[in-house]
């Protein structure tokens, strides 16, 4: 099945991006970012992450900058420390309830429900809880728990766009770089195993997890 957004919607589409930490958007559905801003080109992004600390604000804000571009209509960042949002869950729900819920997106991605991290989770389920009428798209994230599933919803990409979104993610997180896993053949191959699974023309794509679809 191929989902398009009819024309009406194409002057003023409302992304919402949601994100534990300050790469997690950028990984999870960065390509798909920037084939949304190619083919909407009056969309608009909203971008919310939960640990954006020291250094890595700045790295969220340029990250943001290079993704979204002149479409970024907002930029929220938090200090919830990491690991440790859902001891604090009052916290982050308010931020939800006070500062995002009245945004009512036309696309909102957070992060898959089942990752292993309790953060991610978090972040999962309070997108459900504040926003029960919308279209949300799961991401998810690489990493050595090995938590990958089977996605639901596939995004394919053209080559130029992955390798773009690789080289943002470069260029934008340096706090990273020394990480074993956060290397472009980590990011390329997830992308081309997904293209494969969805015979994307290109060979590369990205994938979701929806537990709902109105059609």
């Amino acid at each position: 099945m191929h989902l398009r957004f009819n024309s009406k919607d194409e002057g003023g589409l409302k992304i919402l991006c949601l994100g534990a930490h300050s790469d997690d958007i950028e990984i999870g559905c960065g390509g798909a970012i920037l084939r949304l801003a190619e083919q909407y080109p009056a969309c608009e992004f909203h971008w919310a992450v939960f640990n954006a600390v020291g250094p890595r604000e700045a790295e969220a804000r340029h990250a943001a900058q290079l993704f979204a571009g002149s479409r970024l209509q907002g930029t929220l960042l938090k200090t919830f420390q990491d690991g440790f949002m859902p001891y604090v869950g009052s916290e982050v729900k308010a931020t939800f309830e006070n500062d995002l819920k009245r945004l009512s997106p036309d696309i909102i991605f957070t992060h898959n429900g089942n990752d292993s991290h309790q953060d991610h989770r978090l972040i999962s389920e309070l997108t459900w809880n504040t926003f029960r009428d919308h279209f949300i798209l799961e991401y998810e994230i690489p990493k050595y728990d090995g938590d990958l599933g089977r996605p639901s919803v596939f995004v394919p990409l053209k080559r130029e766009i992955c390798e773009s979104k690789v080289g943002y993610l470069m260029d934008a997180f340096q706090s990273q770089r020394t990480k074993r896993w956060f290397q472009p053949e980590t990011f390329l191959s997830l992308m081309r195993l997904r293209g494969m699974e969805c015979a994307a023309p290109s060979g590369f794509a990205e994938a979701f997890y929806c537990r709902k679809l109105v059609l």
